[in-house]
């Protein structure tokens, strides 16, 4: 196994591992979620429930890929050592992929545009393990809580400035021409063509190739380890041991497959909230865009109130809290519909007064959809520091390999799920309502689970 030196890095590498979060975000944010993945739902897609099931299948076939591979490359790069040349090695593969989507011009083939962005969402996630797998090296346990808190909610400060960006300077109403504030969208982009929603794919691939440049240069890295043959070999068979191993570590089994079922929730809910409000409402891209800036706001407040919280009462509070307002919140938003909500039991005027969210049923959606902003971020964050509490940083690749794979190895059940049960009964609702299962199922699991994960029980 490489060397490794634990010892607190200095300011300016602590801000260079946080800024990878700033980087990486802006494509779950204006891609994934609120700009391009409705898009295709709305605009490349015959339908929005074919759309919505075949976004939901290539978040699922990305999954599904980062599950087996994962704890792979996570158990290599604990014998290679650094981790910056393979953070380097699929920051290519995601801005190419990334660029390729300009392409997805409406009456395109989907397939292609599918596999490009799962393409993209597999090196992202790669990228995020051997990032996080850093931490452990960086600062000290008792800190980590704060700076993985602090370093998601900069990411969304990054997402939502991307996010501002585009609805403000690109996307233009197919209507008038003209972006919400009134002016031509840049560069001459034609919204009838599709290409300000087309365009994020670019603009995400150039925000993220300039701000991963200080982890690069600031950033402290593991030491030089073996050749890249025989650490594959050994790292293959660390992996084995490894995975023996932590079937005798009871608790971060347990937390583990904690996170493997919430997360699964977690990322149906960020993978399909925008295209889910796309489909019900037929809200437009600049609406969708003002619905992500609310919350990216609402989540930079909710990661700077965890990081405080991640520190005074533990991981493991910060994660049950925000998977309890993630529950709320997903009943919430399957259970409004235009001219109600809570399924009915609250019927709301259906005039559209105009203007954005124009109509009392968004407004409800609006409000439930704050909920998921203050959550998400610290539910990941929190998870993360979770883990990283337990470890040691020796072991810190491997076993965020695991916890990649814990995060994925069923992530593409949910949105399979999501997808088949649209699919089948022709309703995004009933499809969406299939996200509460893992959110209470993991909640269920997490809450005997010891904290740190590696603490002896009895």
């Amino acid at each position: 196994m490489a060397d490794v030196t634990v010892q607190r890095a200095s300011g300016r590498g602590i801000w260079g591992w946080m800024f990878f979060d700033w980087a990486a975000q802006p494509f779950f944010t204006v891609v994934t979620t609120f700009i391009f993945g409705p898009y295709v739902v709305s605009r490349m897609a015959s339908d929005p429930a074919m759309g919505q099931a075949a976004w939901g299948y290539g978040i699922a076939a990305a999954g599904f890929v980062i599950a087996i591979l994962s704890p792979v490359l996570g158990s290599i790069a604990d014998q290679t050592g650094p981790r910056k040349p393979w953070i380097a090695f699929f920051a290519a593969i995601k801005i190419a992929s990334l660029c390729g989507l300009w392409f997805a011009a409406p009456g395109s083939p989907l397939v292609p545009v599918i596999l490009l962005f799962s393409l993209a969402s597999v090196a992202a996630e790669f990228s995020t393990v051997f990032n996080d797998s850093m931490m452990p090296r960086l600062v000290s346990k008792a800190e980590i809580g704060k700076i993985s808190n602090i370093a998601w909610g900069l990411g969304y400060l990054g997402g939502m400035i991307a996010l501002i960006f585009v609805v403000t300077m690109l996307a233009g109403s197919q209507e008038t021409g003209k972006t919400i504030i009134g002016v031509d969208p840049l560069f001459g982009l034609d919204p009838k063509l599709g290409e300000d929603a087309r365009a994020t794919g670019p603009l995400s691939a150039l925000w993220y190739f300039i701000f991963i440049l200080p982890m690069f240069f600031f950033t402290p890295d593991g030491a030089k380890g073996k050749p890249i043959g025989p650490a594959v070999r050994e790292g293959l068979a660390e992996l084995k041991s490894t995975l023996g191993e932590v079937r005798q570590r009871s608790g971060v089994l347990r937390f583990l497959v904690a996170r493997m079922i919430y997360q699964d929730g977690v990322n149906a809910v960020l993978g399909l909230g925008g295209v889910f409000a796309a489909a019900m409402f037929g809200w437009s891209i600049t609406e969708i865009g003002v619905f992500g800036i609310i919350l990216n706001v609402v989540a930079i407040f909710g990661c700077w109130i965890a990081a405080r919280l991640d520190t005074a009462f533990g991981s493991k509070t910060v994660v049950m809290i925000s998977l309890v307002f993630l529950t709320i919140a997903t009943l919430g938003i399957v259970s409004t519909g235009p001219g109600f909500t809570l399924f009915g039991a609250l019927m709301l005027p259906g005039a559209d007064t105009g203007g954005l969210f124009g109509t009392p049923a968004e407004k409800a959606y609006i409000l439930f959809g704050l909920l998921i902003g203050l959550a998400f971020g610290p539910v990941q964050a929190s998870s993360r520091s979770y883990l990283a509490r337990s470890v040691t940083a020796e072991e810190a690749g491997r076993y965020f390999g695991i916890y990649a794979l814990a995060g994925r190895a069923t992530s593409f059940a949910a949105p399979f799920l999501v997808a088949t049960v649209t699919a089948l009964s022709g309703s995004p609702r009933l499809g969406m309502a299939m996200i509460l299962l893992f959110l209470v199922v993991g909640m269920a699991v997490l809450w005997p689970t010891p904290y740190p994960a590696d603490k002896v029980e009895g």
